[in-house]
């Protein structure tokens, strides 16, 4: 005899758990815990922010284009009709463009809609930010959403549009790239994945 499906979680499920003790994410109902980051892992986002935040964050003051509030794990509760019910994520790393969203983004879980979100890819959960978050960050309407993946040192791009996320840009180590939104920057790939930066 089979029991009746589970009920998906809900957000006061979610909120239930200690603030110390919340490295969670609830995802598609289901409350999944974010995988301990790797050296690797660690490493790649460091180097994501490194590249992007001095560039960037608020008005950049060393020349640079600036315009964007740019983050690290903040917990985003993502909500609209097409969801049909809220969803929480930890982002890797995230930014919200500052004509959009003019004061830094504050609350425990934020609830503003990033407008760019990178993951860092995990081997523990890879499917989760391949597939189930991508499909969330969409109907979210999250208009960029980048893939890190250490496991073969490469950058993906993506662009939102009604049928779903395009790509626009794939790099490998060994190649400098604009990725959008950021394209006012070269990111070298390999200082991502512990290259040096080039001399």
């Amino acid at each position: 005899m089979s029991g009746a499906a589970p009920q998906p979680a809900t957000i006061g499920e979610f909120l239930q758990i200690p603030e110390d003790r919340r490295f969670h994410e609830l995802v598609g109902g289901e409350i999944v815990e974010k995988a301990t980051p790797s050296g690797e892992h660690g490493d790649a986002q460091a180097g994501i922010v490194g590249a992007i935040r001095p560039a960037y964050q608020r008005r950049s003051r060393d020349g640079g284009p600036g315009g964007w509030w740019i983050a690290t794990e903040v917990e985003v509760l993502l909500e609209s009709a097409l969801l049909g019910s809220a969803e929480v994520v930890r982002p890797d790393v995230l930014g919200w463009r500052r004509e959009r969203v003019p004061t830094r983004p504050v609350g425990f879980p934020v609830s503003i809609r990033p407008d760019w979100i990178c993951e860092v890819v995990s081997p523990a959960n890879a499917n989760t930010d391949t597939v189930k978050k991508l499909r969330v960050y969409h109907r979210a309407n999250v208009v960029h959403y980048w893939l890190v993946d250490p496991r073969d040192a490469t950058l993906t791009v993506m662009r939102w549009t009604d049928a779903g996320y395009t790509m626009v840009l794939r790099a490998e180590r060994g190649e400098t790239v604009r990725p959008e939104p950021f394209d006012g920057i070269e990111l070298v790939l390999g200082t991502l994945f512990g290259d040096d930066p080039p001399e």
